[in-house]
């Protein structure tokens, strides 16, 4: 979440030395690599899916352990190469399953899987524990023959622990670092998805967001992500915070590859009651919106208040693209304010929500845990006491200690505040100024350029424009719109309830349109002249 190290590699990998053929050097074409990429070449031969996993794990040492020291992947899965080996095989008696068949995509460490890597948000108390199942967007993406390639990093549960945190800090994992300027923030929570996508170590990855986790981080990191809808795709088997709220989604390097993934994991699930109020029957195949003309004609508003003018330079960059999107045959409204902007950004609502929610969210599902060391919130609390040099070591837990002392979700308090979340985000917020000018998708900066990391007074946040759609349960998607001192910004698409085939139109063609897109520098610092 964003309301506003040491890195664990799992023994098995550390233990295990990868055996490459002698003369075969690293896949030369593996940065930037798209998913339609990477499988056309396994199509014709010139690559294997072991190969591609093995390049991969090899860029993660060299990347993430050693040179720049990324610390965004927690683990590697032990059974990589083996399923990697059994999906070849597959290839070559069945053909492949589909788009992502062979494909090594990254999971955050908050969406459980039920093999031998560990599920702990982060958290040193959520180590050995272990799940019954796999989430369900985990095991979609084995049936569509991904390779589950490890955990990443994040800000310990998702960034609810604490006002003064640090982005991308776990007591697990460390502080993860953001790949253009190491000293700058990864941002919060889906931090280490960000970072090692943006670095090329895996195809893609899935993160989660309660508000901005998925879109701050891929915006720092010059990423598409993808927020969907909260009921699109399922939260089963996913470290919570608020069921009203979270959403798993995709990150990538393109919006062909972020379209592609969701399209693997949305659907109704038995597990998670809230996906069956999706009125789509089954998966959709977003890819099928993929339109170089995506922009023509489309109506589009520019959300100026609270959204502009907390960051000039960010603010210039999003200037720029709106012309861009004019060029691109976009009619551009502007300005549409959201009417009730303020009111939401003032509101002490969404935190009311957040604190009720988490503690009755995150009660169950320890509960549900096959084994866990820890059973509760309380008991989580009272550990990182226990554990305070390495659990508490620069910011505290003020968040679980006031979500501890809520009383449930009957309380008039929590009702109130999630009827005016509603209220302000939905009828009187998005849905009114879309409809009052019939658009298609409202735009706005993601956030401001990435701050310094500061573990000891926590982040520094401008603003960003993920709150409407956060409370709303509303899509969102951030694409690379330019530079500001080689720290990327993003322009933010946001839309209504299952708009995103639409936003994924739009997104696509202003990405084909302007190619915003590059690869990090892992810069130390920006250097002032």
């Amino acid at each position: 979440m964003v309301v506003y190290v040491r890195n664990t590699l799992s023994r098995a990998y550390i233990h295990k030395e990868i055996k490459r053929p002698p003369c075969r050097k690293v896949y030369m074409q593996l940065e930037e690599a798209s998913i339609a990429e990477l499988q056309a070449a396994m199509d014709s031969g010139r690559l294997t899916a072991r190969q591609l996993t093995e390049d991969y794990i090899e860029r993660i040492q060299q990347f993430d352990q050693q040179g720049p020291h990324l610390r965004s992947v927690l683990e590697i899965n032990p059974e990589a190469l083996e399923i990697a080996d059994a999906l070849d095989e597959e290839r070559r008696n069945m053909g492949p399953r589909g788009p992502l068949h062979g494909i090594p995509i990254l999971l955050k460490d908050n969406i459980a899987t039920a093999d031998q890597m560990e599920t702990t948000a982060g958290s040193l108390a959520l180590l050995g524990s272990r799940p019954r199942r796999d989430a369900t967007v985990a095991h979609k993406l084995r049936e569509a023959g991904a390779i589950l390639l490890g955990k990443t990093n994040l800000s310990e549960w998702a960034n609810f622990r604490s006002d003064a945190s640090s982005s991308g800090w776990s007591g697990r994992g460390g502080q993860t670092r953001n790949p253009y300027v190491l000293n700058r923030t990864p941002c919060g929570s889906s931090s280490g998805s960000g970072t090692a996508i943006a670095a090329n170590l895996a195809a893609a990855a899935l993160g989660t967001e309660t508000d901005g986790s998925i879109l701050c981080p891929s915006a720092v990191s010059c990423l598409v992500g993808i927020k969907p809808t909260v009921d699109l795709t399922s939260r089963a088997g996913v470290v919570p915070i608020a069921h009203s709220q979270d959403t798993v989604g995709p990150m990538a390097r393109t919006v062909a590859d972020a379209a592609a993934l969701l399209s693997a994991i949305t659907g109704p699930d038995e597990l998670d009651p809230a996906s069956h109020e999706n009125p789509h029957p089954g998966a959709i195949d977003y890819t099928k919106f993929l339109d170089d003309n995506g922009l023509k004609g489309a109506r589009i508003g520019v959300a100026r208040d609270v959204y502009f003018g907390y960051s000039a330079r960010a603010d210039a960059i999003i200037e720029e693209a709106i012309e861009q999107l004019r060029s691109l045959g976009a009619e551009i409204i502007d300005p549409t304010n959201i009417p009730t902007a303020r009111q939401m950004s003032e509101s002490q609502s969404e935190m009311i929500v957040l604190l009720h929610e988490f503690k009755a969210d995150l009660n169950s599902y320890l509960a549900d845990l096959e084994s866990s060391p820890v059973r509760s919130l309380e008991e989580i609390i009272a550990f990182n006491k226990a554990h305070a040099a390495k659990e508490l070591p620069y910011f505290g837990q003020e968040l679980l200690l006031r979500a501890q002392e809520t009383v449930g979700l009957d309380a008039p308090t929590y009702l109130h505040a999630l009827e005016e979340n509603h209220r302000f985000s939905r009828q009187e917020g998005i849905d009114a100024i879309m409809e009052q000018h019939n658009l298609d998708a409202l735009i706005m900066p993601t956030g401001a350029p990435a701050w310094c990391i500061d573990v000891i007074d926590g982040d520094h946040p401008l603003g960003g424009s993920s709150q409407p759609a956060a409370l709303a349960g509303y899509p969102a998607i951030t694409v690379p719109a330019g530079f500001v001192f080689e720290l990327p910004v993003g322009l933010t698409f946001m839309g209504r309830a299952y708009s995103e085939a639409t936003l994924i139109r739009l997104a696509y063609a202003f990405e084909q349109g302007t190619h915003a897109r590059r690869a990090p520098k892992y810069l130390d610092t920006i250097e002032v002249k």
